[in-house]
């Protein structure tokens, strides 16, 4: 199949670009700037220069493909960045439809089965997302993952950082929420899956086999990293401070701390499990939590680097 990786440069599409290529796909990836050198893999694939906020290069990046991979979260601050991830998963919807692309493939955050007015404005933004994507004659697909293990991962950043750099750690009382996150790997594995899946349009939740309170994931890190980081719970922290004070420990930007913060209201766990029987290959074993801060641990690339995908 042709394939358009909409956020190819970042954290998840990096790693999804060559297992479409291993997969023997024909990849085209976009870019802001064709005068900056590409990725490791670009001699290997076809690149085209897009800005997602213009609907004619969108469109121009869409045509002739059979499939698209959207990528691409404005996780950043100020008041406008629901109106351009609106306008910009619009600007596919278009190109899809114009082209007759037959299959869009989304990767969100998993939405918490609450009612809507409580949900997060980055959570809202991205159930907005899905559903312009899902409006069009394409299959949409979407996989909505709660926090994604990996070196380099936006999650796994803020995990590491704060860990490494808070000798005491003080819990608010309300981050007793459970997540329940999964390695990049198997995530990369479920959207490989989601290309040729005999499915139709559809939002699958995306997690490993452990589900524990973020505090408690803090505590597995720490163990894992040889780290002693003994905790005390704090009664009445605003979720705004606890985003800020996070952001300002760590390297990632602190609208996008701040974001992940405010999700932790409620649970972010799986609703339903399909993926395993929809999209992974038959016999693959999810990597356990252990085992993924283990792999992020020793993995060199990216160490620094962090991503809103």
């Amino acid at each position: 199949m042709k394939v358009l990786v909409t956020g190819a440069t970042g954290y998840v599409g990096g790693r999804l670009v060559p297992r479409l290529l291993d997969e023997g796909h024909q990849v085209r990836t976009t870019t802001h700037d064709p005068s900056k050198d590409g990725p490791w893999f670009s001699d290997r694939v076809e690149t085209v220069e897009m800005d997602i906020q213009d609907a004619d290069q969108v469109g121009a990046a869409v045509e002739g493909v059979d499939a698209v991979y959207y990528l691409i979260h404005g996780m950043g601050g100020g008041d406008d960045f629901a109106q351009k991830d609106r306008e910009a998963a619009q600007h596919v919807a278009q190109a899809l439809t114009k082209h007759g692309t037959s299959r869009v493939i989304y990767l969100s955050g998993i939405v918490p089965p609450v009612d809507e007015s409580e949900l997060s404005e980055h959570i809202s933004s991205r159930l907005e997302v899905e559903e312009i994507l899902s409006s069009t004659p394409a299959t949409a697909i979407t996989l909505r993952a709660a926090v994604l293990m990996g070196s380099g991962s936006t999650s796994f950043e803020i995990i590491r950082q704060v860990s490494e750099r808070m000798p005491l750690q003080t819990v608010p009382d309300w981050m007793n929420s459970d997540v329940q996150p999964i390695a990049v790997v198997d995530a990369v594995e479920a959207l490989v899956g989601a290309l040729t899946a005999d499915v139709g349009t559809r939002s699958y939740d995306i997690g490993g086999p452990e589900r524990l309170p973020y505090a408690d994931l803090l505590d597995r890190y720490a163990t894992v990293a040889g780290l002693e980081r003994p905790q005390v719970e704090v009664p009445l922290l605003p979720t705004d401070l606890v985003g800020f004070l996070a952001g300002s420990l760590t390297d990632v930007p602190t609208p996008t701390v701040e974001a992940l913060v405010e999700s932790l209201h409620h649970d972010m766990v799986c609703g339903e499990e399909d993926f395993r029987r929809d999209l992974l290959p038959e016999g693959h074993e999810l990597v356990g939590l252990d085992e993924s801060f283990r792999r992020s641990l020793g993995d060199p690339r990216e160490t620094s680097a962090v991503d809103p995908a």
